[in-house]
């Protein structure tokens, strides 16, 4: 095995420390987070301006009922295979 490693310089920051000085560190690591979020955001292009209010359609999608149809026409024996639900 090879030598463990040291801990940190400065362990003082996450021992002997008080509730309230413990949420005031985390505070800080999440503004951080919130800041660098921000300017990641900032720094990416602006999405073109949008012609009109509606939104361009899509290709059409098969639906959840569609799906499930078409699976039980190719696997008839599967039909009704899931997990049974008890009624109440």
């Amino acid at each position: 095995m090879g030598v463990p490693k040291p801990m940190t310089h400065y362990p003082y920051i996450l021992f002997n420390q008080t509730p309230d000085s413990l949420r005031r560190i985390g505070a800080r690591g999440g503004q951080a987070q919130a800041r660098n979020r921000r300017a990641r955001r900032a720094a990416l292009p602006a999405a073109p301006p949008v012609a009109g209010s509606a939104p361009l359609p899509g290709p059409a999608r098969e639906t959840t009922a569609q799906a499930i149809a078409a699976l039980e026409a190719q696997f008839p024996w599967l039909r009704r295979a899931g997990p049974r639900v008890p009624r109440r």
